[in-house]
């Protein structure tokens, strides 16, 4: 029965993996096919780590013989240390032990021994990778391999083979394991959180010092801790843009330009037209507006978007007119009270960029949102964007 609760977690975890490595995601693009690539984080980014306690019993070869299953329940302490990669998975290295109960003698004498298990991980999180990414609350399968000890230098104790016989097994006392369950949790902030671990760990049937029809033993455990993430937090999607579209509306206005300098250059002839004085030409600026655009659930603006906001800083102090800087979040992401904070900390994030880097008074500048209510542009991801006007 334990080798088929166990297998099963196996098989929700692979079946998790299988879900993760599919190319098309519902909730990150509008294109088909199309997963939300992220970057991953660097050494010191998205560790976190783990302390927590809970309670474990070994099912063995007799254990089931007993009826009093509480009397097997014994405390377990944790702490783990891992990393994540992006939103949808990471590694993480756990350690947990100490006594076990176990039957021995066809059931008759409980065995009490101390042990330790360290384990290596993968871990996934479904909540990301079927919503938002970061939600509060975090659900997901683990799979992993690990090293166990019997302790108590009971390793000379023999081992009773029921089919064999007694054994010795005096250098049985260390093991491999095969370990599986699930992690969900709660987040109170970005660094501090409240998480569970359902799970099992499958060793050796000898561990428990009696063999006999099962192939191996089971130890399964519920705990609960607090987990602390440490060093930057978060993670920057990659979503390119189609720079060569912009680069064609470039090319285009650069035209336009160039055509309305020609023009402005060649002689008019008008013998009947009276003589006026002529115009002294004033440094006029045709305005157009300026755009910010943003990555996927990011406040941040990129490098490469800078000469945007850098041109309406020359157009205000070159003219003195005001300038209208408004946010805007796509309608297929997220949820509208969340695109409507997105929006604004988007414009507020340009008009500080306005004021702090290029020293443009604040009274110049008027800062509107509208979340996902106004989709200025029909492509979906191209609405994650600030547009400064003086209209």
């Amino acid at each position: 029965m334990r080798t088929k609760i166990f297998l099963f977690s196996v098989l929700v975890s692979l079946c998790g993996f299988s879900t993760f490595a599919q190319e098309s995601h519902p909730y990150t693009s509008t294109q088909p096919g199309y997963l939300t690539a992220y970057k991953h984080s660097g050494a010191g980014e998205n560790w976190f780590i783990h302390v927590g306690a809970g309670g474990q019993v070994m099912q063995g070869d007799f254990d089931e013989m007993q009826g009093n299953f509480l009397s097997r329940i014994t405390l377990m302490p944790t702490v783990s240390v891992g990393k994540l990669f992006n939103p949808y998975w990471g590694l993480r290295l756990k350690a947990q032990g100490g006594s076990l109960h176990g039957f021995e003698n066809a059931g008759d004498i409980m065995q009490h021994f101390k042990y330790y298990n360290v384990h290596l991980d993968a871990m996934w999180n479904w909540m990301n990778y079927w919503g938002v990414p970061e939600k509060k609350f975090n659900f997901g399968p683990y799979i992993g391999l690990g090293f166990t000890r019997r302790l108590q230098g009971d390793q000379t104790v023999p081992v009773t083979n029921y089919d064999n016989g007694i054994s010795n097994y005096n250098r049985y006392s260390d093991a491999l394991s095969v370990n599986s369950g699930f992690n969900f949790g709660y987040a109170f902030s970005k660094r501090v959180s409240l998480d569970f671990d359902l799970g099992v760990q499958l060793v050796p049937d000898y561990f428990d010092r009696a063999v006999q029809k099962a192939s191996n033993e089971a130890v399964f455990a519920l705990e609960g801790g607090l987990t602390f993430k440490l060093g930057k937090v978060g993670f920057d999607a990659v979503e390119p843009m189609d720079y060569g579209l912009i680069d064609d509306l470039n090319n285009k206005l650069n035209s336009l330009r160039a055509e309305n300098a020609n023009l402005s250059k060649r002689p008019v002839s008008c013998p009947e037209c009276p003589k006026v004085a002529p115009v002294v030409p004033v440094n006029e600026i045709n305005y157009v507006p300026n755009v910010v655009f943003f990555r996927l659930d990011s406040d941040k603006i990129d490098a490469n978007q800078q000469i945007s906001v850098y041109n309406t800083a020359e157009f205000v102090k070159n003219t003195g007119e005001n300038i209208k800087v408004i946010g805007y979040a796509d309608v297929k992401t997220g949820n509208p009270k969340y695109n409507l904070d997105i929006s604004k900390r988007r414009a507020q994030a340009v008009a500080k960029e306005l004021m702090t880097k290029y020293n443009i008074p604040s009274e110049k500048i008027s800062v509107e949102w509208h979340g996902d209510t106004v989709q200025p542009y029909a492509q979906n991801n191209w609405n994650r964007v600030v547009i400064m006007t003086n209209k």
